[in-house]
């Protein structure tokens, strides 16, 4: 059946979508972490996002959904590569070099890259006094975790470069979406994007000789857990409670997944992978989580 406007929801399903959100995708820097322990990092996230996409592509179909058009493709295409090859992916790779907290925190100013670029192309608005305050605010949070000068275990400047060049094609891919002919069904558009992406991302993979590096006997199980875990809940339960909240809450009030993500992924690093948490990485943290709050409050009748 085609997608329908959804009526006012209870409470009670508003909040389990919430903490879906909130802990699975906040969760996942942590499993990506762990599935690319024993698997090759492309392949493994290029499986991921094939996998679920070709599974919501299927029941989406078989539920009635019209067929895209080739334009369609052609949208998905794009925003797939933006968002889940050159965001998600990087990422992906980042994680081999640094901690899953610090790929999270740093990926977590998307919000500060859109308002930046739509201040800058022409036309663009200029933010507001609340939206400037946060913008200045978590470059201050950025520079006080990424400073050469502070010197840690975790340094990695140049990874952690690449991961802000990561969180701006996401931004770009996000303002992109806005205005791309794509299905009238959000799930079905998303599933496509993950095709795409899954498929660009196996490809380059195999291209880079991955494949070599592939031995099935030797991935733990572990590692074979983290990658379901990927595909089933990442991008799969939380990806759909994220769409439902879409219809049934304020863009202000989802948007505060944002600022909850990076701060569950820095704790479940720290707890079970014992990655390295000292004074100024919470500072920082709470510094760059307080400013895309300001960001978003600051956004929300724009």
């Amino acid at each position: 059946m085609p997608d329908r406007p959804l009526a006012p929801a209870p409470r009670s399903q508003i909040l389990i979508a919430f903490a879906l959100v909130y802990i699975i995708w906040g969760s996942t820097y942590l499993a990506i972490r762990i599935a690319i322990e024993t698997l090759p990092p492309l392949l493994m996230v290029g499986s991921r996002f094939f996998i679920a996409g070709v599974i919501l592509y299927t029941w989406m179909r078989a539920r009635g959904t019209a067929a895209p058009s080739l334009l369609h493709w052609r949208s998905a295409t794009i925003i797939g590569v933006l968002l889940l090859v050159l965001g998600t992916g990087v990422v992906v790779l980042a994680e081999e070099r640094v901690a899953s907290g610090i790929a999270a925190l740093i990926v977590s100013v998307v919000p500060l890259w859109i308002v930046l670029l739509q201040w800058i192309r022409p036309g663009g608005k200029r933010p507001n006094v609340w939206v400037s305050a946060g913008v200045v605010l978590g470059l201050a949070g950025l520079w006080m975790l990424l400073d050469p000068g502070a010197g840690g275990e975790h340094r990695n400047l140049a990874v952690e470069s690449v991961l802000l060049l990561a969180a701006l094609s996401w931004a770009i891919g996000t303002l992109y979406a806005k205005h791309a002919p794509m299905p009238e069904s959000k799930f079905i558009g998303t599933a496509m994007e993950m095709i795409a992406a899954g498929v660009v991302l196996i490809t380059v993979g195999l291209a880079a000789g991955e494949s070599s590096q592939l031995a099935l006997g030797a991935v733990s199980a572990r590692s074979w857990s983290a990658l379901l875990f990927l595909i089933t809940f990442g991008s799969i339960i939380a990806f759909t409670a994220y769409v439902w909240l879409v219809s049934a809450v304020s863009p202000t009030l989802l948007s505060t997944y944002a600022f909850v993500n990076p701060v569950v992924a820095v704790f479940l690093g720290w707890a079970v992978l014992s990655e390295p948490l000292n004074t100024r990485m919470v500072v920082a943290a709470a510094i760059i989580v307080g400013a895309v709050a300001l960001i978003t409050v600051g956004r929300k009748d724009e």
